[in-house]
């Protein structure tokens, strides 16, 4: 080997072994500073002396989710198997002929329950429970006993149901005074939204006495208590509370446009609650007393139209034949201002005091009509659920004569009405609404074609020309107020503004 290899081979092995020694001394020094590195974490608080009353606050707080919610249940609620009513399946009706309905299968559902006794009453509410099978509501409370639950009573006008579990010694909520709640007031909502039991979240009052029509009846008493608390699917029949614990409200509905906590939720103040679930034990039923009247809030225009020197009262719109209003001698057009010297301005306030009487009991409603207020006593009724049957007699007729008049000032065309729809409406005279301009101020206050007009400013009209003479003799920003039945025999009352 010459000289120059030799010292080639050398420098090669003097350079493997640096390399080598390097790479060695990197990843020694990387396990010793996994191996050997700690972390001393920060203790110290970065504020010393927190706000007292935030500290307050928060300590309420927890100390309210610990005293409420083993009073909170999980129900859980299965329903029976039944047909479809679905009758539009061709491909079973070729096999199984058209009669065929196809079983749907039980259902489950869930919600929350507030225990109001210790031997095991529990509120909730109607929806969580209506349609519940024989056996299928189940009761888990928050130390995960199981119960059967018992289904004592539901009373779809308030949402509220009770039911019954046999136990005892149990952890029952204090309930407080909803008529004491006030806007802004912090509040903590208990129950067990989306299947997450023993769940607590907090809000305020956003607002009170909202009109928020879950259950879509006309006579239904929709008076909530509104908070921004988060209510979910599984919070209905849990409790509201306020920061001294009482129970203020249950948490019934959410308003929400996909199903799920946006913002707002309602709750059934605890008032009009508790007085439905001690009548629901004690009789597992509701009697509840009725004026028989449409109603609705007044606004300016019908305010102004009407006589009234400002907006206040509740309208009435329609007074059922035969019903307690009508015996009394109630109107379509009289204003209510006061139930038993108590003074209305909503129509569910008026519906929530009416509700809290039974049939035969007597309220004294002052009325204002005409430009007078007088005074009606009322002996309530029960509801009548009954509807009049009205028959076509299926006579042809030949309406080629009848007259139409627009009214381009209020934005509606109206006919001379045909005999055929007076025998359906069951009316003697009217006109009919044949087209509203869209957007226009009888558009924008809920004039429809199909529409009949009875009267207009109380006078009773028998054709398009004596409409037509009453709103010639309109200013501009006059109110012109119309009676109108609509084609589901509903009698309103609409204030227009001439253009």
């Amino acid at each position: 080997m010459s000289k120059k290899s030799i010292i080639a081979s050398a420098i090669a092995v003097v350079a493997v072994l640096f390399f080598s020694a390097v790479l060695i001394a990197n990843f020694s020094g990387i396990k010793k500073l996994i191996a050997g590195s700690q972390i001393d974490f920060k203790t110290d608080p970065p504020i010393q002396n927190s706000n007292p009353n935030i500290k307050g606050l928060n300590d309420a707080f927890v100390e309210i989710s610990k005293a409420v919610t083993p009073s909170v249940v999980f129900i859980d609620v299965t329903t029976d198997a039944k047909k479809s009513d679905d009758k539009n399946d061709k491909a079973f009706e070729f096999f199984f002929g058209p009669d065929f309905k196809m079983d749907q299968p039980p259902q489950h559902g869930s919600g929350s329950g507030v225990i109001i006794s210790k031997d095991g009453y529990i509120m909730t509410n109607n929806h969580v429970v209506k349609n519940a099978s024989d056996k299928g509501i189940k009761v888990i409370l928050t130390d995960k006993r199981e119960f059967s639950a018992t289904l004592i009573g539901t009373d779809p006008n308030t949402d509220i149901a009770v039911i019954k579990i046999e136990a005892d010694n149990l952890s029952v909520a204090s309930v407080g005074n909803s008529d004491e709640v006030q806007v802004g007031q912090w509040v903590l909502a208990i129950g067990n939204p989306l299947g997450l039991n023993n769940t607590v979240t907090a809000g305020i009052v956003s607002a009170l006495g909202r009109n928020v029509n879950v259950s879509g009846d006309t006579y239904a008493i929709n008076n909530f208590i509104q908070t921004d608390a988060a209510i979910n699917p599984g919070n209905s029949g849990g409790a509201l509370v306020d920061i001294n614990g009482f129970v203020i409200g249950i948490n019934a509905a959410i308003q929400t446009t996909n199903g799920y906590y946006q913002g707002y939720g309602f709750a059934i103040p605890i008032n009009i609650a508790k007085s439905v679930a001690a009548e629901l034990i004690k009789s597992g039923k509701i009697e509840r007393g009725y004026i028989g009247v449409s109603i609705k809030d007044v606004d300016t225009k019908e305010a102004k139209g009407l006589g009234l020197d400002k907006a206040k009262g509740v309208l009435v719109q329609n007074v059922i034949k035969g019903g307690a209003g009508d015996e009394a001698g109630v109107k379509t057009g009289d204003v209510i201002l006061s139930v038993d010297g108590k003074e209305v301005n909503a129509a569910n306030q008026l519906q929530t005091i009416i509700g809290s009487h039974k049939p035969g009991e007597s309220v004294n409603l002052s009325v204002f009509r005409d430009g007078k207020t007088i005074s009606i006593p009322v002996k309530l009724k029960p509801r009548d659920d009954q509807q009049a049957n009205f028959v076509d007699n299926g006579k042809k007729e030949d309406n080629s004569e009848l007259k139409s008049k627009k009214f381009e000032q209020a934005g509606f065309t109206v006919s001379d009405i045909p005999a055929s729809m007076k025998r359906e409406l069951d009316i003697e005279s009217g006109v009919v609404v044949k087209d509203v301009k869209q957007f226009s101020e009888a558009f924008n206050r809920g004039l429809r074609a199909g529409y009949v007009i009875l009267e207009a400013d109380k006078t009773k009209i028998e054709s398009t020309d004596q409409l037509s003479s009453i709103l010639s003799k309109k200013d501009k920003s006059d109110i012109l107020v119309l009676k109108v039945i609509t084609q589901n025999k509903e009698i309103r009352l609409i204030a227009l503004e001439i253009q």
